[in-house]
């Protein structure tokens, strides 16, 4: 039977496995941009100067993918201890939001030599929005939790 703990041994290694392919990117970024940008397009863009701005995109964008990865990590051990409604996870949720905004940034600035970053950029934006509201709740949660607790 499927449980809560198992649920969160899911997330866990699926931000594992998101981190390995994160390091896989970053390692074998040339390789991949090079992959990239030799499919047929409309528009050739295999020179150099559109090899080194993809390349330029794929690690600004890299730092906050780590650092979102880092709190996932963070929130699930907090989850997974049975430490929920606590300051440590807003923060956490906070700073993952912060960061999706910051891709959304680097991408919103890719769109201008490759317009399909601006996909991304929405994406990313949108999950910021999706992540900073679930810190809200988090936030007005903890307070509860507090007059909950003053009222027992």
């Amino acid at each position: 039977m499927w449980s809560e703990k198992n649920s969160i041994a899911l997330s866990q290694i699926a931000v594992k496995v998101f981190l390995v392919i994160l390091v896989g990117c970053d390692v074998g970024g040339w390789w991949l941009v090079d992959w990239f940008l030799d499919w047929p397009r409309y528009m050739p863009m295999n020179d150099l100067a559109h090899r080194v701005l993809f390349l330029a995109s794929l690690y600004a964008a890299s730092v906050p993918a780590y650092c979102i990865l880092l709190c996932l990590a963070r929130l699930l051990g907090n989850i997974r201890e049975g430490q929920v409604f606590i300051p440590q996870n807003v923060r956490a949720l906070r700073s993952a939001s912060w960061c999706c905004a910051a891709a959304a940034l680097v991408c919103l600035a890719s769109c201008f030599y490759y317009i399909p970053f601006l996909a991304v950029a929405v994406a990313a934006a949108f999950m910021a929005l999706i992540i900073r509201i679930i810190k809200n709740v988090f936030e007005q949660a903890i307070g509860m939790k507090a007059e909950l607790d003053l009222t027992v």
